[in-house]
């Protein structure tokens, strides 16, 4: 199938295809005579695939890897498996540091409800912002 049907059965551009191939995440196709990329059946399947595992929040680099062990015979589930756990671990620890943060913000928040912009000095450009006394 050409390029174009490609798209159309995928909803990527033909751009976002060229990308695919050029990033090696799909092989590049066989030509026709005509020199028209002429990509298999198959190939729907594979940039399904990169889409779920994009929506999954894995890289392309991810993906790739993951693709290269397919393309070479083997079943790439341990490696997507030890992929998933990096990934929850990465969430937790970005959760952790939101959590941190909405914290600080709070406390700002609440320092800011009781704060008098007269009492802000010349030299502060913020007391909310400033450092409480230790």
């Amino acid at each position: 199938m050409r390029i174009g049907e490609l798209a159309a059965h995928t909803g990527l551009t033909t751009k976002t295809l060229r990308f695919y191939e050029d990033s090696g995440l799909l092989p590049a196709p066989p030509r026709t005579s005509g020199g028209y990329r002429d990509y298999p059946d198959h190939a729907v399947n594979r940039i399904a695939f990169i889409r779920d595992a994009q929506r999954a929040g894995l890289t392309l680099a991810e993906i790739r890897s993951i693709l290269a062990l397919r393309d070479d015979g083997q079943a790439p589930c341990t490696h997507v498996t030890e992929l998933i756990h990096e990934h929850l671990d990465d969430i937790d620890r970005r959760m952790a540091e939101l959590a941190a943060t909405r914290a600080a913000l709070r406390g700002l928040a609440a320092r800011a409800a009781t704060a008098d912009p007269a009492a802000c000095g010349a030299d502060d450009i913020c007391t909310i912002l400033k450092p409480s006394p230790i």
